[in-house]
């Protein structure tokens, strides 16, 4: 029993040690993949704990990535807490870029919290890009040739197309970032004001003349409302002048016109047509009647004879008229011939 109980204690010092070595050898990997971070993050002013360090790589979250960025913002003189920098880095967004972004507009005195900065990167803008862009102004071409079209097509009030290319210069709105329209509402309001600009004047030689007249018209009506972006100026860039588009609609009205009195015309003309049909139809109608009453004549001759109320000379002296009649008749009538 003796020699039993030894080897039961001598197993249990055995476990024992491994759970120690085991421990122990956990703690060595540790200690040398984090000792570096570590200390790169305490000689930087930014310390974080081996703790820290230990939990980030339990939520396999990169402590490089971390450190990092702590570094950079520490450096920068921005309060991040290492904490807001993990739960951006669970949510999805990219850390780097939001702390590079805020050093800039820190750099350039633009005002940006950590709070807009996220929900930017969150819903997918590149706010780096968005900075850059409010201290670099960028260049929007109206209308975007990548869509087809490479100019604003008007009409003036005389009927001439003019053709236009404009370029529009912003600067991006952080506030309205999130939530505001993007360029390609700023292209199409941008070219609905051009059109409108150009419907308004009376000749299309004074666009010509003074074509600065269209971007200030345009610049007046606030197009960069509930949009990502502040509009700093319009520049026309090219103005062509198209097709007379009055002259033309004139023309197509013409024919339209033309084809309209032909068709009426016509209809006239089958109207006549059948009321002469009509006619010819009443005159046999009654030629026909003329026929059903001479055809009486004989009869009432007839009858006359015999009731002794016409004799034979006086139908002698009717024929004599009815030659009479007939012969003048003849007379009258024009020669075929000649």
């Amino acid at each position: 029993m003796s020699i039993l109980a030894a080897n039961a204690g001598d197993l249990v010092i055995y476990g024992v040690i491994i759970v120690v070595l085991i421990v122990a050898l956990i703690l060595f990997f540790l200690f040398f993949n984090f000792i570096n971070l570590y200390i790169q993050a305490l000689v930087s002013g930014s310390r974080v704990g081996f703790l820290d360090l230990f939990g980030m790589w339990l939520r396999k979250i990169n402590p490089n990535l971390i450190v990092a960025a702590r570094i950079q913002a520490t450096r920068a003189g921005l309060q991040i807490s290492q904490q807001e920098m993990e739960s951006h880095v669970l949510a999805g967004g990219n850390l780097m870029r939001v702390i590079t972004a805020m050093i800039a507009a820190n750099k350039a005195n633009i005002e940006l919290s950590w709070k807009t900065a996220t929900a930017i990167d969150l819903a997918g803008r590149d706010v780096l890009d968005a900075i850059q862009t409010s201290v670099y102004p960028k260049v929007i071409d109206v209308p975007n040739p990548q869509l087809g079209r490479t100019t604003i097509d008007a009409v003036a009030k005389n009927g001439i197309q003019l053709k236009v290319k404009a370029r529009v210069t912003v600067r991006t709105n952080i506030q309205r970032l999130v939530g505001g329209a993007t360029e390609e509402t700023i292209i199409a309001r941008v070219g609905e004001g051009i059109v409108s600009a150009i419907g308004s004047s009376s000749d299309h030689t004074a666009v010509l003349e003074n074509p600065d007249h269209i971007s200030k018209a345009v610049l007046a009506k606030g197009l960069d409302a509930n949009t990502a972006f502040t509009i700093l100026s319009i520049d026309i860039a090219d103005v062509d002048v198209g097709d007379n588009i009055g002259a033309r609609l004139q023309a197509e009205q013409a024919e339209a016109d033309k084809k309209r009195a032909q068709a009426e015309a016509e209809k006239r003309r089958a109207m006549a047509v059948a009321s002469e049909q009509e006619m010819i139809a009443e005159q046999a109608k009654n030629r026909a009647l003329v026929v059903l009453a001479e055809a009486e004549i004989p009869k009432a001759i007839a009858e006359a004879f015999r009731n002794g109320n016409l004799g034979v000379m006086d139908y002698y002296r009717i024929r004599n008229v009815q030659a009479d009649t007939n012969m003048r008749e003849a007379i009258a009538k024009p020669d075929d011939k000649q």
